[in-house]
């Protein structure tokens, strides 16, 4: 691999916030799931939990809940809005007033053909699901306090509403009601059954089970001192989930409690504590409970039973950073841009003149400078942010605006608005997702073709000399894949375009020749080592080494790794990480053990990694005890022999 001399970053301050609602698509295997600050997210759990969408949130715009129509995206919040989005374009389509106050949950039927939603001033409204968006139909009967929970009965005839101290059963065609009293308490979630069954669970720390038609209670289960925020049924109906505020998971299953009964009754039968912090937001998908909440990780827990063999899928999967990157880095200039959803902070690096052998820490000359704080203009977050190589050029943009800055780094620190929303972006009304800048400014414009998922990225160039924007036109389409590239960069001196996808597979495609080159074609044909494949999260960023054509450069959160294209491939039998092997051979043994895929897992919980013009690496950590560290306390924290 080489020695580089390294700038070790930890002052990236990345603080993501906690998740607040979730809906799962089984039918696309979509996961949408919405944070504190209003951001939605969509995890693509066919393609190994794949990031593939983000909507940044705005300023004052908090969500509830989520529900998914069809293909089609909802969210509900505090400010009393039904929100659809625009999966393709990744904002918000449309906002509609429900005119209730704050909407506490949004749910839809069935059959897809309604929603309906919980609010403040004590209504559950009905909307139709049009094409064109959603109608307001009718208020079922007002009650005297907020509706928080509603759950719709798989008929879609009736509707199980959770209120203060109380369980209301509506029927949607006769607007009917009943009642279930449960006193003193918040009822965070209810689920309807099948059977007529309603789960409930509250802030007395109860989950309890209710006989709808009756509205008598069946059975009481305390499963803490503390609030049971989230309730999740399983598609066959076999098995509940409760998320606390311990940040426990509870199981229920429906089973005989002993091989001397045979009548089959709710039983808890496992417990699991994947969470620091409350669990807010649940589902269970059928082969794991996925969970969510204050610790701001999501959690995927396979449930082991529903695998005959060892798998990808049978694996324990944190979540912890964006699948995108938010860090960019000018070689030349030895700057770093920081992205945080507000604002943006442009440091220098620190400097020193020392040497040492490897794993020394090198004294500095100068220390890391913070030179500019940007702050964003509007209310909506930042989407993705670029930094020129030189230093002097910076961008970024929201889902309404792209902003174009030039800097002056030298002496004084200057910023000057070159660009504000060019006026031919509207021709596709598309928000900028993707940036970088070198000779002039690339905006990268992700477009979702035909249901598979496959990107095109249609450049605008911006020339620095000009106020104005040419459209370069479509030079060839690569071919399609199954899996989402994850992340791809074109080479300075081959142009040649390298991908790598969510599965981990590797592609390099000639952009002069228009098929993929030999070395490409070898390595499919070979196949890739199991150790990286079997990896599990996804590569963030490619970029090359510019005094060596041969050499790509990608990362992951946990290792980064330069591919060395001049090297032999390594075959199964190949110890894959040789690195601590080939530093003990002599000089004449290491090439025979030498092979293409040199990885480095000295560094952890990985934001960016980039190599500048001197050869130096900059490794930028946010390690996840920092995180962890900002949050507020638990409620409760277990101690020993307690």
């Amino acid at each position: 691999m080489g020695e580089f001399k390294v700038h070790r970053v930890r002052f990236f301050e990345y603080m993501p916030t906690a998740i607040r609602a979730m809906s799962f698509n089984a039918h696309t295997e979509r996961l949408a799931l919405a944070r504190v600050d209003g951001s939605v997210e969509v995890f693509n759990f066919a393609d190994r939990y794949f990031q593939e969408k983000v909507i940044p949130g705005k300023d004052a715009h908090s969500i509830e809940a989520l529900c998914w129509v069809g293909g089609r995206l909802f969210s509900a919040g505090l400010h009393g809005e039904i929100t659809e989005y625009d999966l393709e374009n990744l904002r918000p389509k449309y906002s509609l007033e429900a005119y209730g106050g704050p909407i506490w949950t949004i749910i839809s039927n069935p059959q897809g053909t309604h929603v309906a939603i919980g609010c403040e001033d004590g209504t559950v409204k009905l909307f139709e699901v049009l094409a064109e968006g959603v109608q307001f139909e009718r208020n079922l009967d007002r009650q005297k306090g907020r509706i928080i929970s509603l759950s719709w009965h798989p008929s879609g005839t009736r509707i199980a509403a959770g209120m203060m101290d109380m369980i209301r059963v509506f029927d949607v065609l006769t607007g009917d009601v009943g009642g279930c009293k449960s006193r003193e308490t918040v009822v965070w979630t209810v689920v309807f059954l099948s059977d007529h069954t309603i789960f409930s669970s509250d802030s007395a720390g109860k989950v309890q089970v209710w006989d709808g038609h009756t509205g008598t209670l069946v059975k009481t289960h305390q499963l803490t001192k503390w609030d049971v925020l989230a309730l999740s049924v399983s598609k066959d109906e076999s098995s509940v989930v409760a998320g606390t505020s311990e940040g426990t998971v509870v199981q229920f299953q429906f089973i005989a409690p002993n091989l001397q009964q045979q009548e089959k009754e709710w039983v808890r039968t496992r417990t699991f504590k994947n969470h620091t912090h409350d669990v807010r937001a649940l589902v269970e998908i059928g082969t794991a409970i996925v969970s969510g909440g204050m610790d701001t990780q999501l959690v995927v827990r396979p449930l082991l039973e529903k695998f005959e063999e060892k798998c990808f899928a049978s694996g324990l999967r944190r979540i912890h950073f964006p699948h995108r990157n938010l860090v960019s880095c000018a070689q030349k200039a030895r700057l770093l841009l920081l992205q945080f959803p507000g604002q943006l902070e442009l440091w220098r690096l620190g400097e020193s003149d020392g040497h040492g052998k490897p794993g020394d820490i090198l004294p500095l000359k100068t220390k890391p400078e913070k030179l500019l704080y940007l702050k964003r203009k509007g209310k909506d977050h930042i989407c993705c942010s670029a930094l020129s190589s030189c230093g002097g050029w910076l961008a970024y943009s929201t889902v309404s605006s792209v902003r174009l800055y030039r800097l002056q780094t030298d002496n004084n620190i200057s910023i000057t608005k070159v660009l504000q929303s060019p006026g031919c972006l509207g021709m596709w009304s598309l928000p900028v997702r993707t940036m970088t800048t070198e000779l002039g400014l690339a905006l990268h414009l992700p477009v979702t073709l035909k249901e598979t998922q496959s990107k095109l990225c249609i450049t605008l160039a911006i020339p620095f000399s000009h106020n104005h924007v040419s459209l370069f036109q479509l030079h060839c389409m690569v071919p399609m894949y199954s899996s989402c590239p994850s992340a791809m960069g074109i080479h300075p001196t081959t142009n040649n375009l390298t991908m790598v996808h969510a599965d981990q597979q590797i592609f390099e495609f000639s952009i002069a020749e228009k098929q993929y080159t030999v070395w490409s074609r070898k390595l499919q044909m070979q196949g890739l080592h199991n150790l990286w494949l079997n990896r599990d999260t996804p590569v963030t960023h490619v970029t090359f080494n510019p005094k060596n054509p041969d050499q790509i450069l990608l990362h992951d959160m946990y290792m980064f790794c330069i591919i060395d294209q001049s090297l032999p491939l390594p075959d199964q039998k190949t110890q894959f990480y040789n690195q601590m092997t080939l530093r003990s051979l002599s000089e004449q043994e290491r090439p025979s053990h030498l092979h293409a895929f040199k990885v480095c897992k000295s560094f952890q919980d990985l934001m960016c990694m980039r190599l500048l013009d001197d050869q130096s690496l900059v490794v930028v950590e946010r390690p996840l005890m920092a995180i962890n560290s900002q949050l507020p306390a638990p409620v409760r924290q277990k101690k020993f022999a307690t």
